[in-house]
């Protein structure tokens, strides 16, 4: 790809980007939200078509103009995206042959297409019954169905954008050894990750992109995880964690006892957890996809359907929290692992966004008052450097930090009390982590009380004052910042247990 500009009303995406693939490798593109990575490759797969950008490309050395998807797909490039593409009403089957030959006659042969759907699964290790729907998968597994989906057909350039941001463990091995193979095959693979770890083990070279330019092209052989920050950000961070030490006051402002919750079928999703808060505390919950976290902190909140037991109390005094409009009112903030689903209206734009839940405080006589609306917007969003075009835009143009940015927005003009982070880095660069860090530092020292809920060990170590594991619905250790290991956390995360009297939690 050469010489590769591409505006939209108010930003230069891309600005003379060059970027060379060498056949049979895996090729990193590396860059923070809004470097220009994905608009990038929906260059090269078609969705921005030939005409709408400038610039060339080559593939084999000849020059192509892709005027659809069609047309990159028919030229063997396949691109999937974080946002899968997927029918949830349809079985594995049937979303493997979606517009294949196979689906197009007049009489469609289903022994055959569910034989061909089981042989592409063993092939890569996925057991999974083909006739299963999709809807009832994994968001990890329906991210593997889409990588199977891709080579069904002929590909020669795979496209993967944070393939793993939903992967579990064991999910991530399917993909990393479907990778190397894929290579040994001669397809090219071009691989968008934050996890700079996976970059590091399974890379061969790395471009980064920086505000819509090519910064470097380099051998993996040549670069560390520092050198690609340094290269991504435009400046060294000192510290990926940016943890400052704080006073925690002695106020419980959280205490959780001796809950459980039980789904719409009665099956219990969590036993008996007691917990609790303190002013000003940075509470980090780890453990293994399944364990419990979400559930627990999505019933705390009000959204979870089904049956729960045992008390809660805020600031001492005991609650009834029976939807989110109560947790609102009692002070908490829940800050989704899927912030496109449940954080964000995307089709609105920044203001609407950022005071849906804070409506009382823009209104007078029952009444919005725009002006107020678009000024507490402008000075909430200012704190959080958010970066774009205006404030009329809709979110669901922006980059992912930057709607993280706004989610965070959106719950900080409420003023919280308590504020729950389920995930809240997931599918954000380093450089956008780093200000939500330092963000969270703010909040605790103003006595803000922060959940932090992460599969990201490192993060849940480099940012808690007290970790608390879960394994299957219970709570199974409880660590002090200096004494938690990757070690004895993922011991409790896998069954096991250890409980530590703290003088945090006295």
């Amino acid at each position: 790809m050469k010489g590769i500009t591409k505006d939209f009303p108010g930003v230069r995406a891309l600005d003379n980007v060059t970027f060379s693939v060498r056949k049979g490798e895996i090729h990193a593109l590396c860059g923070e939200n809004g470097a220009g990575k994905s608009t990038l490759m929906k260059i090269l797969s078609g969705v921005y078509p030939h005409g709408t950008y400038e610039g060339q490309i080559l593939i084999n050395g000849k020059k192509v103009q892709f005027k659809s998807i069609k047309e990159s797909q028919d030229a063997g490039i396949a691109i999937i995206y974080q946002e899968l593409a997927l029918v949830g009403e349809m079985t594995v089957a049937e979303n493997l042959f979606l517009g294949h030959d196979l689906m197009r006659s007049k009489i469609i042969n289903w022994n055959k297409i569910y034989a061909e759907a089981q042989k592409w699964l063993d092939q890569i290790g996925l057991d999974i019954d083909p006739e299963t729907k999709v809807k009832d998968l994994t968001v990890g597994k329906q991210q593997l169905i889409e990588i199977v989906k891709a080579l069904t057909k002929k590909v020669d350039i795979l496209i993967l954008d944070e393939p793993t941001a939903a992967l579990t463990e064991s999910d991530v091995e399917i993909l990393m050894n479907l990778l190397h193979d894929l290579r040994s095959k001669g397809v090219t693979c071009i691989y968008i990750s934050h996890k700079l770890g996976e970059v590091m083990s399974l890379a061969d070279s790395v471009t980064i992109l920086r505000d819509g330019k090519t910064i470097s092209t380099d051998s993996i052989e040549n670069l560390t995880e520092d050198m690609i920050i340094t290269k991504m950000v435009g400046r060294e961070l000192t510290e990926l964690f940016p943890y400052e030490p704080h006073p925690i006051r002695n106020e419980k402002i959280l205490e959780v006892k001796n809950y459980s919750v039980f789904d719409e079928n009665g099956k219990q999703v969590i036993q008996d957890v007691s917990f609790s808060l303190k002013k000003g505390e940075i509470l980090g919950f780890s453990g293994l996809i399944g364990a419990g976290r979400s559930e627990l902190f999505i019933s705390l909140f009000g959204g979870f359907k089904g049956k729960k037991t045992g008390t809660v109390l805020i600031d001492g005094k005991p609650t009834n929290i029976q939807k989110p409009a109560d947790a609102i009112k009692e002070g908490l903030a829940y800050v989704s692992e899927d912030r496109k689903r449940y954080g964000l209206v995307l089709g609105m734009d920044i203001t609407k966004n950022t005071t849906l839940t804070a409506l009382n405080k823009v209104m007078k006589l029952k009444v919005i008052d725009e002006a107020l609306e678009i000024k507490s917007t402008e000075d909430i969003t200012k704190k959080m450097n958010l970066k774009a075009p205006s404030l009329e835009a809709a979110v669901g143009q922006l980059s992912g930090g930057n709607q993280q940015k706004i989610v965070l927005s959106k719950w900080l003009l409420n003023d919280p009390k308590i504020l729950i982070l389920d995930e809240p880095t997931r599918g954000i660069d380093v450089g956008a982590k780093y200000e939500i860090y330092k963000i969270m530092n703010d909040l605790v020292k103003q006595g803000v009380g922060i959940i932090m809920i992460s599969s990201e060990l490192p993060e849940v170590m480099g940012m808690s004052d007290r970790i608390l594991v879960m394994s299957e619905g219970r709570i199974t250790g409880e660590f002090l910042r200096e004494e938690a290991t990757q070690e004895n956390i993922m011991r409790c995360a896998t069954g096991g247990k250890k409980s530590v009297q703290t003088t945090i939690n006295s």
